[in-house]
């Protein structure tokens, strides 16, 4: 009786033959970029929301906008110059999920645009060859 450890040492043993395949890509379908995209882009909207809210939420709350207050204060001579009479905080939320929709529609109308080119240029080339080995 053998074990199993000599069974698997006879079947690595064995060499296992390198076929290489040569592939040609010649068309990407659009509309999988396009969703692919968006929920890539989605992701990178939440995240620059959460970048927003956090950076806010630590300059609030490790004294850099009463160092920022206190300089208005002395430049201008007057007691009432605050950052949030120009910046508060639903400003910059706001401001956020604007850049944000518009990062998640241009990128996603740019990689739709990208894929059409690509598809024009293979049929114009001929595509792209790419090889691929049976390891």
């Amino acid at each position: 009786m053998t074990s199993v450890a000599d069974k698997l040492a006879k079947k690595s043993e064995r060499r296992t033959s390198k076929k290489q395949v040569r592939l040609r890509l010649m068309q990407v379908d659009v509309w999988s970029v396009v969703k692919l995209t968006f929920l890539l882009t989605l992701c990178l909207g939440i995240v620059t929301i959460v970048a927003a809210v956090l950076a806010w939420t630590v300059l609030a709350n490790t004294g850099v906008m009463e160092s920022i207050n206190n300089l208005l204060n002395d430049v201008t001579g007057s007691e009432q110059v605050t950052v949030e009479t120009f910046v508060n905080f639903g400003g910059v939320l706001g401001f956020s999920v604007i850049i944000a929709v518009l990062q998640v529609v241009v990128l996603t109308a740019l990689a739709a645009v990208g894929t059409l080119l690509f598809n024009l240029a293979c049929r114009l080339t001929g595509g792209i060859v790419m090889g691929f080995t049976n390891n």
